[in-house]
């Protein structure tokens, strides 16, 4: 919507505006799966007095002046304009089915994948009307089933969740907000002890991080202008962002992913999810083209970090006020994750687990991320949008895939009444031929594959592969958390 600005608009960030332009349109995805149909009537009432209809982001048009710059413009919110509902069922096309035929048993069980391919189509062909605040919520009534369609520009992954998680209750409490991540207080130890040896410590520390530091943004800079993963059966590329999705589900147990942490010192989830990826996709290519790839062969992937002090769903009122450690919007840097394919896997499971575990800890030592953050924030400054996403989608192009992990709420909840049984993210295509969004939700992990199907026709085969090493990995734990 182009018109003459007003002093009231307010302009966007380099981040949100980033994500306007053509080749980095992106749109985040939120599958709510219900174990009742809705109750449309209370859905929307429940919206209308939800703190996300008060935010200006989301009762905002987008507007353009008269020199080309994007700025927020504050409009009166209609819901019904953003609430779509869909009664007929849907295949696993995506096509609507003839309600006079009937149902067959198999076809009402297999929401997951119906649901699955209608958001895939979503994500290449169906942009957000600049017409109304940039979000939608769609109802798949058959299905039991809503989609929340919002766009990036409005905010990160962890903004937009804790803004709906700001919606929702506990299901054992019908009064209290989802449990968010507790945060971690930080001891500080006083004088005694630190003698040489601590000093030496230190200094050992800042020196690994201004080395790593510079090794990894060098390689990240030369990464997104001239250097790109040698071609496979799994690469995307320049237009693929255009191309038919299909979408699948990895699932896993938080527990058996705790089991597998324990097995080896101070490993965290990220860890354990990265070794999973890493096997997970060798493991892939092995069956996909067999004795093609030389061993230690190197495929890259971007993982998104977020950037804020507090891990994990944000308070939302710190969110709203602008509290300099817990900022709106988009706040969060990408690191490079480096894949080497391996024949037929390892004898030993957690083989991967320590390699995936020595990278990212040369990572955790880096300040990779931020700087990734602030060169795109620099070229967006100095150079405009327009060569600040030609960065982004070099970027995209020069490597394999992109993951994501976000640490969901830790118990059931509920949304305008009803329990949600589960939770999964993604967002819109990009040039890579797969992107991996995690979100954990009450004991539970669901991994959302989104991947190009030209290039890869069975992503539910890939969803097998991660499922079945970190099955295998959480066998070689227990042994050796026995011993």
């Amino acid at each position: 919507m182009a018109c003459r600005g007003t002093f009231s608009d307010e302009p966007l960030t380099p981040a949100g505006r980033l994500f306007l332009q053509p080749q980095t349109n992106i749109i985040i995805h939120c599958i709510l799966r219900g174990e009742n149909p809705a109750d449309i009537d209370a859905v929307k009432s429940t919206v209308k007095s939800s703190l996300m209809v008060q935010h200006p982001r989301f009762c905002s048009l987008l507007v353009r002046d008269e020199n080309g710059f994007e700025h927020w413009r504050r409009t009166q919110l209609d819901i019904n304009q953003h609430v779509i509902v869909i009664n007929n069922r849907l295949d696993k096309s995506g096509n609507f089915l003839d309600e006079s035929q009937g149902f067959s048993t198999e076809e009402e069980d297999d929401d997951e994948a119906v649901v699955n391919q209608y958001v895939a189509d979503l994500s290449v062909s169906s942009p957000l009307s600049t017409d109304k605040p940039l979000w939608e919520l769609h109802i798949l009534m058959a299905h039991k089933c809503a989609v929340f369609r919002i766009h990036h520009a409005l905010g990160d992954g962890i903004s937009l969740m804790s803004m709906l998680m700001a919606s929702c209750r506990r299901a054992d409490d019908a009064d209290a907000l989802p449990r968010m991540v507790p945060e971690k207080s930080v001891e500080f130890k006083g004088g005694k002890g630190r003698d040489w040896f601590w000093l030496f410590g230190v200094f050992w520390g800042f020196l690994k991080m201004v080395w790593f530091t510079l090794m990894f943004v060098m390689e990240f800079v030369v990464r997104s202008l001239f250097v790109c993963d040698r071609k496979t059966v799994i690469t995307g590329g320049e237009g693929v962002e255009l191309w038919p999705r299909k979408l699948a589900t990895a699932k896993f147990l938080l527990e058996d992913m705790k089991v597998v942490k324990r097995s080896n010192p101070n490993t965290t989830i990220n860890d354990v999810l990265f070794a999973v990826v890493s096997s997970g996709l060798s493991r892939y290519l092995d069956h996909r083209t067999p004795n093609a790839l030389k061993e230690g062969h190197r495929i890259t992937g971007v993982a998104m970090v977020n950037l804020r002090a507090q891990p994990g769903l944000q308070d939302l009122s710190k969110l709203m006020k602008g509290y300099s450690q817990a900022r709106w919007g988009n706040r969060f840097g990408a690191i490079l994750l480096p894949v080497y394919y391996h024949k037929g896997g390892n004898n030993n499971p957690l083989e991967c687990l320590k390699r995936a575990k020595v990278m990212v800890d040369r990572k955790k030592h880096s300040l990779e991320a931020y700087f990734s953050y602030r060169i795109g924030d620099l070229v967006m400054s100095l150079l405009g949008p327009k060569y600040a996403c030609l960065l982004n989608y070099k970027l995209l192009c020069n490597t394999t895939f992109t993951i994501s992990n976000l640490i969901g709420p830790l118990e059931e909840i509920t949304l305008a009444g009803r329990p949600i049984s589960s939770i999964k993210v993604n967002t819109s295509s990009i040039p890579q031929a797969i992107t991996m969004h995690m979100l954990s939700y009450a004991g539970r992990a669901e991994m959302q594959i989104l991947v190009a199907k030209d290039i890869i026709p069975d992503p539910e085969f890939l969803a097998k592969c991660f499922e079945d090493v970190l099955l295998e990995m959480k066998e070689a734990a227990i042994g050796i958390n026995k011993t």
